[in-house]
């Protein structure tokens, strides 16, 4: 069997925010790739991956898939965080990449075979106004993709350029203020139901933004416009009041783009308290867990909607494609806007046609690295560290994603 002779970080685009894991085996040309990017701590990342995991993974069969993860989970005694399951799940995905290679299959054969064709997306709509909106969303009707997620100007509403702050209010920016949001958001779905019907299959994504009331008010006044779903609309501090949303209304519920712990969406799933899960493969530590995860929404009557979005990278896109090629459970998939030198730099990539995502069939992930078109990517004097938009209410206090 193949053994793990070296674990390298490979970081890419412009702003060096994705981590690529290369684990090489002792086997000529046998290799696996995975994603470990984490936009606001890239370099963080990278350095548990050389100075910490890497190195305990040397020497041991790239075939012990289960048996490495239960190992480095809880191999600095403390467990979770997004840090070390955006390490694990880079490790996890090249270790079944490796192991598709040896078998000479696709991952989604090794994980029981396809239950479906293709992988139906979701495609992202923005506009400054309601028919701005509108016609956005009617391109990606004609495109077409089966659901459109929704959001007014800015990340989505809510911003209020003529707040009324106090004089030595700590930022000029525009305030948050719920009770607006409140207001948009039933009006934008008015706005499009009316123009568009209710035959296109919405979304619309809060980001965390709201106290808890506002969120279980907002779920309720959107009932009446049947969305896909409403995503993230409380703070994971905060999922106790799903309880009480349930009990309010049946707009479904979207949840877990910040979970990084299985305390946080278990509840949720065996009370039946949210619809679809949104754990980033990559954050949830991997494959692994990932498929624990959907054999464990099949039980409860809930779905999959893997996390995806601009920040993230092909290799993260192809682990939740193969997720979502094998798992009954699976709901929907969240899009990316990659560039076509992006693409580039990753040969095997998925492919988008009609909003539906398709595998190939090359063995493992099916997507390879080509190191110096990545090297490339990379601007240095772009490399920086991102943070959380820091957005505030009118008081000048923090919102929190």
């Amino acid at each position: 069997m193949a053994k793990i002779k070296e674990v390298r970080c490979i970081r890419t685009r412009p702003n060096g925010t994705w981590v690529i894991v290369k684990i090489i085996t002792d086997q000529p040309g046998l290799y696996g790739i995975g994603s470990a990017s984490e936009h606001n701590h890239a370099a963080t990342v990278a350095t548990a991956l050389e100075e910490s995991l890497g190195p305990l993974l040397i020497g041991r069969e790239a075939s012990r898939i289960e048996d490495i993860w239960q190992c480095l989970y809880t191999s600095g005694y403390w467990r979770g965080g997004s840090i070390l399951n955006a390490a694990l799940g880079g490790i996890d995905m090249a270790l079944w990449d490796i192991k598709g290679k040896e078998a000479g299959m696709p991952v989604y054969e090794l994980l029981g075979g396809a239950c479906r064709a293709a992988v139906p997306c979701y495609a992202h709509a923005g506009g400054r106004d309601h028919e701005a909106l509108a016609d956005d969303v009617q391109y990606y009707i004609d495109e077409g993709w089966p659901v459109i997620r929704c959001q007014l100007g800015g990340y989505g509403g809510g911003f209020v350029e003529n707040a009324l702050k106090p004089r030595n209010a700590w930022s000029a920016a525009p305030a948050f203020d719920d009770e607006a949001y409140l207001e948009a958001i039933p009006a934008m779905f008015e706005y499009l139901r009316h123009k568009l019907g209710f035959a296109p299959k919405l979304t619309h994504d809060v980001h965390e933004h709201l106290k808890p009331q506002i969120a279980v008010a907002l779920a309720k006044r959107l009932e009446p416009y049947r969305l896909f779903f409403l995503e993230d609309a409380l703070a994971p501090e905060q999922i106790g009041w799903y309880r009480l949303m349930r009990q309010q209304c049946t707009t479904p519920q979207a949840m877990g783009e910040l979970f990084v712990n299985v305390n946080e969406y278990l509840p949720l799933i065996s009370e039946r308290l949210i619809d679809y899960v949104r754990v980033r493969v990559a954050k949830g530590g991997g494959i692994t867990p990932c498929r624990k995860i959907a054999a464990l929404c099949e039980f409860y009557g809930v779905q999959t909607a893997w996390q995806e979005g601009g920040d993230n990278d092909p290799v993260n896109q192809a682990a939740a494609m193969h997720l979502d090629m094998t798992s009954y459970s699976f709901g929907i998939q969240e899009e990316n806007g990659f560039g076509a030198e992006e693409l580039e730099a990753f040969p095997g990539h998925a492919t988008m046609e009609g909003g539906y995502m398709y595998p190939n069939d090359q063995p493992g992930l099916g997507i390879d690295i080509d190191e110096e078109k990545a090297k490339n990517l990379l601007v240095g004097d772009q490399v920086r560290a991102f943070y959380a938009a820091e957005d505030r209410r009118a008081d000048s206090s923090v919102v929190r994603p």
